[in-house]
């Protein structure tokens, strides 16, 4: 049966266009301050939710997601808030992933984190450090609790690397546009077209491309050959930034929803240049 995700995708393919992705981590600025931020950028927006689980030694996140990481942990985030943040999220009816490093959920507990994800209203987990070699005992725990487990390529993977990835995989592939940290940059990596077109000759799962998107320009040059844009770093800077100069957070959250309603115009405004599968 098609997942939430799956029916959030078919939504935005339905309409022409790619969906909008937006990613915030947990408790940053406070639990409640996040929750707040991601729940307006629904409201300005966002297709699907990822919700960061801020861990010690990323390997993934650029200074930007770093830096709003390092002050939730500080904060005293646990993996029950970063729960409870999904639960909050997930109540507008967007579908919510947790974006993880695999060190979490193995301390969790590996079935009582799909448990627990699945019980709070999550649709899923991007987990960019797990292995297709090593996934088996977390492609058990989702699919025991219907959860959809998305694993990430770029574009240094093989031809037969795409094809492992994307055999287990659920809701989408998540392309990383180019080698290195998330960041947005003043260009999308040039390699973002041809891993899609890659990913799509081993799949027909849509595939969503991240890193290095940050405006509304990128989000249609992106969301012309992709079926979705995810973005991380611009919308954690607009927060960021906000604390910076003292504001409070109503003007850190219309910030935010106004870079949010930019990026989405972006996107439903690009000619999706997908094919259409059944």
């Amino acid at each position: 049966m098609p997942s939430r995700l799956d029916d959030c995708l078919a939504a935005a393919r339905a309409e022409g266009r790619a969906a909008l992705v937006g990613y915030l981590p947990a408790g940053y600025p406070t639990v409640d301050g996040a929750i707040a931020a991601m729940r307006a950028m629904v409201a300005a927006g966002v297709d699907v939710v990822e919700v960061g689980l801020p861990y010690s030694d990323p390997t993934m996140d650029g200074p930007v997601i770093q830096q709003a990481a390092d002050a939730a942990l500080r904060g005293g985030l646990t993996t029950r808030d970063v729960l409870r943040t999904v639960e909050a999220v997930a109540d507008t009816g967007a579908p919510t992933l947790v974006m993880t490093y695999w060190n979490p959920i193995e301390q969790h507990g590996v079935a009582a984190f799909a448990a627990d994800l699945a019980a709070a209203g999550g649709a899923g987990t991007i987990t960019p450090d797990l292995p297709p070699e090593e996934a088996a005992p977390w492609l058990e725990a989702t699919a025991a609790h219907g959860l959809d487990p998305v694993f990430v390529v770029a574009p240094s993977s093989s031809t037969e690397r795409l094809r492992r990835v994307a055999d287990i995989t659920g809701g989408f592939v998540y392309a990383a546009s180019l080698m290195g940290v998330t960041g947005a940059r003043s260009q999308v990596g040039t390699q973002a077209e041809g891993l899609v077109a890659r990913v799509r000759a081993v799949t027909s799962l849509p595939v969503a491309v991240g890193l290095g998107v940050g405006t509304a320009a990128q989000a249609a040059q992106v969301a012309a050959f992709a079926d979705g844009v995810i973005v991380g770093s611009a919308l954690v800077r607009v927060l960021l930034d906000a604390q910076r100069r003292g504001e409070g957070a109503e003007a850190a959250l219309a910030g935010l929803g106004a870079l949010t309603a930019d990026l989405a115009q972006g996107v439903r405004g690009a000619q999706a240049n997908v094919p259409v599968t059944a």
